[in-house]
């Protein structure tokens, strides 16, 4: 640690490549540090910017450990603002839980018809914008078009589409959706959209890791091949945990569903 903190004046030259740094001048090793000078006191770069910290799970048979990265965000900040992409992994994650919520329950009831979307020739809604949704029994939904009596064609196969086993009837401005009875066919067809759902977000998922990736990788010609390495270590370390995430949420999901 000590030699860590007599490097820490260096740090900033130190994520530079040699052929950058030749440039302002090649960054020494402090006295002490066992590093050789044309590596940049690599060693020092490692203590500063990131911990290791062995996870306690061993792989099976083999007695091995795994190395979690940790990166201090500030120290990369230039490159990729990781917070930012931590959150924007953790929406997805959210999306799936908002979506098995609303989507995905054996039970249909009013608000689970709320937010699906409405294709109009002005663009997309949700029902309950177009639609005064009510239920009039435990076996029948009634959605009110009146105020968009011309978005009661596109609303009714909205409704026919959404996923949820519904066969909408219409009157007039008027849409009657008998809730069909909870059968094991059912039960298991929601526990098939819940799969398909999960697979999508991960899908979205791997986009959000890879145009942080790219984002990285945009500074090879400035930053040492160590920095790259372990921010896309990182970066897959969040990505990792986001998709473990998912599943555990699809577990719990399908064991609500089949019961």
């Amino acid at each position: 640690m000590a030699t860590a903190l007599r490097c820490f004046r260096h740090l900033p030259s130190l994520l530079y490549r040699p052929s950058f740094a030749m440039v302002r001048g090649q960054p020494q090793a402090p006295a002490g540090c066992p590093a050789l000078p044309l590596d940049g006191c690599r060693l020092c770069v490692h203590q500063l910017l990131l911990t290791r910290q062995l996870a306690t799970k061993k792989a099976k048979g083999k007695g091995q450990t795994q190395a979690k990265v940790n990166i201090n965000a500030a120290l990369v900040e230039d490159i990729i603002n990781l917070e930012e992409t931590n959150e924007d992994m953790q929406a997805v994650v959210d999306a799936l839980k908002e979506d098995f919520s609303r989507n995905l329950s054996v039970r249909t009831s009013p608000g689970a018809l709320d937010h699906v979307i409405v294709v109009t020739k002005d663009g997309k809604f949700p029902l309950n914008q177009l639609g005064q949704i009510s239920q009039k029994s435990p076996q029948l939904i009634v959605v009110n078009m009146a105020s968009f009596p011309e978005s009661t064609a596109a609303a009714t196969k909205a409704i026919r589409e959404c996923g949820m086993n519904l066969n909408p009837e219409v009157d007039g401005t008027i849409i009657r959706v008998p809730i069909p009875k909870v059968t094991r066919e059912h039960r298991e067809n929601l526990a098939k959209l819940a799969k398909q759902s999960t697979n999508k977000s991960k899908e979205a998922l791997r986009k959000v890791r890879s145009k942080s990736v790219n984002q990285v990788k945009k500074f090879k010609s400035k930053v040492s091949e160590d920095t790259i390495w372990l921010l896309e270590k990182q970066i897959q370390q969040m990505a990792d945990s986001a998709a473990a995430e998912m599943d555990k949420l699809l577990a719990a999901k399908t064991k609500e569903l089949l019961g």
